[in-house]
């Protein structure tokens, strides 16, 4: 009976050990992709300031050669 018991006890703890660990991988990806949005946010708005326009317009133009 009490190697029953014991089983029991064990199966129960496995089940919640398995359970405790099921959410971490999604709130790991919610995390990273608030990261990825915020990061990209921020090269969005230095991409659009005017010193960092004017250098890749300047660039573009350049490589194209449509500049003269």
């Amino acid at each position: 009976m009490a190697t029953q018991l014991v089983r029991r006890i064990s199966r129960l703890a496995r089940r919640v050990s398995d359970l405790g660990e099921a959410g971490m991988t999604t709130a790991e990806y919610a995390v990273g992709t608030v990261a990825a949005v915020a990061f990209a946010g921020l090269l969005l708005a230095v991409v659009r300031s005017g010193p960092v326009k004017s250098a890749l317009s300047d660039i573009i133009v350049g490589a194209l050669g449509s500049g003269a």
